[in-house]
């Protein structure tokens, strides 16, 4: 028995047993993390360099990248290095940080996402005041405050999570730190509290999740109504995308959180927490770029021109 004062580092679940596995999974978690941290940052230096891209739905996908690349970085580089090196410790001061930052960008990236869908909304249902309501002071007021919601909710999660007494040892059930893990060794009922902060924080979250399904029936039934199939085409190019992301966002996150107890292993309780950190991240830039002409155009010419230059 232990509390949370006394514990000095926590031990995260071992991605694999053999040593053959676990040099696998590091070249796996090696090929996942260099592809976020290529299409996103190819993506965002395509959006700051390309003046025809100063829009708001594209200054939201900037700000999208930046939070999927952040978020990746947070967790697979500890998970790389106990994979390379055969070690399952983390550092109570580093478990905080994780925690807090991972948090803090996932939070991030679902409030972006739900101005994102606003930003579709305007622009396909209500086209004649889309230049007035999102200018880009708006946008960036808008972004401030995604970031801004997202840093008080990590802060009080993080705070009352690490405030707990712990007394179950110091094994986490998982590759990273996460609220759940950390809860199931605490031995006093103060966890209620973490409890009703999440609670809080999911109804947000629900809130948030049925605007952006109302906002899309709305799409598509304006999207209905347009007459050429041009027009078709442009409203699908860039709503279905965001849709794509917001679905495998969403769906990973709720399976691997509300499942049913009955369907518990291990193995696929590691498979769904690689699933909804480490995909989202790498995916989402490839979602966006295949169905939008105008991004993979400047993508492209940010590629040539870096390769003629070199």
């Amino acid at each position: 028995m232990s509390n949370s004062s006394s514990i000095r580092y926590f031990l995260l679940l071992a991605l694999a047993d053999t040593r053959q596995l676990q040099l696998l999974h590091f070249c796996l978690l090696l090929g996942i993390s260099l592809a976020a941290l290529l299409v996103n940052g190819l993506i965002i230096s395509a959006v700051a360099c390309g003046h025809h891209l100063h829009t708001p739905m594209f200054f939201f996908l900037l700000n999208l990248a930046l939070s999927d690349l952040d978020s990746i970085c947070t967790t697979v580089p500890k998970a790389m290095y106990n994979s390379l090196w055969d070690t399952r410790d983390i550092s109570y001061s580093g478990c905080t940080a994780q925690l807090f930052f991972f948090l803090f960008f996932i939070s991030a990236e679902f409030s972006l996402l739900t101005i994102m869908c606003y930003d579709r909304y305007m622009s396909i249902c209500k086209p004649l005041h889309y230049g007035t309501l999102l200018g880009s002071r708006a946008c960036a007021h808008m972004a401030a405050a995604a970031w801004a919601s997202a840093f008080l909710n990590d802060v009080m999660h993080t705070a009352n999570t690490f405030s707990l007494p712990l007394c179950h040892g110091n094994a986490l059930g998982q590759f990273f730190c996460e609220i759940p893990q950390i809860l199931k060794l605490s031995c006093s009922n103060s966890y209620i509290r973490e409890l009703g902060l999440i609670a809080v924080s999911a109804c947000l979250g629900f809130g948030c999740f049925v605007y952006i399904v109302f906002s899309y029936v709305q799409i598509f039934r304006a999207v209905l109504r347009i007459p050429s199939e041009h027009g078709w085409h442009k409203a699908f190019s860039t709503c279905l995308p965001h849709l794509a992301v917001v679905s495998l966002f969403v769906s990973t996150g709720i399976f691997t959180y509300l499942k049913s107890p009955s369907i518990f292993s291990p193995s696929l309780n590691l498979a769904l927490s690689i699933l909804y950190s480490m995909v989202p991240p790498a995916l989402n830039p490839l979602i966006y770029s295949l169905r939008n002409a105008e991004l993979k155009a400047a993508v492209w010419r940010l590629m040539t021109g870096w390769y003629q230059k070199h």
